[in-house]
């Protein structure tokens, strides 16, 4: 019996290694084929939808694979694709994995030791800062050596709780047993991958954002700042003789910090955006409607080139440009970016933003605020826009800040509060 037991058990370990083995071909195979013309995530769930043999664990390890490699940036190029798969995760991971187990099992018996000796162990030339190269571009407040380190780590999974749902979201949290940890009163961190829309029904009871993300108007939490603006507040019929605060979302996208400045003024304001995409403002629409956001407008407008219909709260006491840019402070979650990243981009989305800064600006309200923001790292695109805005309109800068998220697992974003 012990020797059919045996026998069996030597098939299963076979087998295993046979899928291991397939998961890493399958892998090189996607990397091989992906351009970087969409996010990644797209990518594979296209091609898992034309390839039906794989199930949830495999995709799920393949996926994963495939992100070990993009995690190592822009170095070692060079090196075979199989390889620098297996370098990724004996960088990325501190415990041990069965891809290593199997093909390196002298990484793998290390796995849990510091970079530094890590990469010594592998004899390789490999620094982690080969893995941004564009120090020059970034920030003066980014420590760099932290920050490229980052790009080894998967960011955690935030939840920004809703107020009056708060305890019921906490006691749900509690018992699926995921390990958790309070950043703020209202701000989550999970493991990625957590299945929160099993548990939460989102964007009514919670929002999936990044720790960051949820501090972009802080600003408005000092009483001075709401006291400046309460000669802006109108009674509005539908809030339920609530005074209301009228607010332009320019680059609203999806909606996040429109549903965000919302629930930070108590649901007393009235928000307007826009965007250049139908299909992202349908989402919002969703969203909206989940939030119990009922009373807003909207329209599409291209602000880079002015194409603006007649907006009918201009001007606005507060107006949020969340920009569009390079996202380098968001490349932790989307490391193929910067794997197919040039600098030269830097300089267009610094163009880009100072147009859209300019032509939103024009429906500031005297005496209204004006949020730049970026989920960038870079100072053409953050600092260097901030002065424009100062210089070139006279606004009075409030506040402006880089929230490091290099150091929490989470975004690195950028925020400046003007006001006219």
């Amino acid at each position: 019996m012990r020797i059919i037991d045996a026998i069996h058990e030597k098939k299963r370990q076979q087998q295993i290694a046979s899928r291991l083995k397939l998961y890493l071909k399958t892998s090189a195979k996607i990397i091989e084929a992906y351009k970087g013309d969409e996010p990644l995530a797209n990518y594979l769930k296209k091609f898992f939808a034309a390839d039906k043999k794989y199930g949830s664990r495999d995709r799920k390890s393949i996926a994963s694979l495939c992100y070990y490699y993009y995690r190592l940036g822009q170095a070692l190029k060079n090196i075979p694709v199989e390889d620098r798969i297996l370098l990724g995760i004996f960088l990325c991971e501190q415990t041990s994995h069965p891809v290593l187990e199997l093909l390196k099992p002298e990484w793998n018996k290390i796995i849990d030791k510091p970079a530094d000796e890590k990469i010594a162990a592998a004899e390789i030339e490999f620094k982690a800062t080969d893995i941004f190269p564009f120090k020059n571009e970034l920030s003066e407040a980014i420590e760099f050596s932290s920050f490229t380190e980052s790009f080894l780590i998967q960011p955690d999974l935030y939840l920004r709780l809703r107020q009056k749902r708060r305890d019921g979201m906490m006691q749900r949290l509690q018992k699926t047993g995921w390990p958790y940890e309070m950043k703020t009163a209202d701000c989550i961190a999970l493991q990625n991958g957590s299945k929160t829309e099993e548990v939460f029904d989102l964007d009514n009871d919670a929002v999936i954002q990044d720790y960051n993300s949820q501090q972009v108007f802080n600003f408005l939490l000092d009483e001075k700042v709401q006291q400046s603006l309460k000669p802006f507040r109108k009674y509005e019929l539908n809030f339920r003789h609530a005074q209301v605060i009228k607010a332009w979302d320019c680059c609203a996208a999806s909606g996040g910090k429109s549903i965000l400045l919302y629930d930070l003024l108590n649901r007393t304001v009235k928000p307007t955006v826009s965007d250049i995409r139908l299909p992202i403002l349908l989402n919002l629409h969703q969203r909206f409607k989940k939030a119990g956001i009922r009373y807003y407008d909207y329209f599409i407008g291209d602000l880079e080139k002015n194409e603006l219909p007649e907006i009918a709260d201009s001007p606005f006491p507060i107006i949020v440009c969340d920009a569009p840019c390079t996202g380098s402070g968001t490349w932790g979650r989307t490391p193929e970016q910067l794997y197919f990243f040039t600098k030269e981009t830097i300089d267009d989305y610094s163009r880009r933003q100072k147009l859209i800064a300019a032509n939103a600006i024009a429906h500031l309200a005297e005496g209204g605020l004006f949020f730049y923001i970026t989920c960038s790292v870079f100072k053409k695109e953050n600092e260097e826009v901030a002065e424009f805005i100062q210089q070139e309109f006279k606004l009075q800068l409030q506040q402006q800040q880089l929230l490091k998220g290099y150091d929490k697992k989470a975004d690195s974003m950028f925020v400046a509060v003007f006001k006219k």
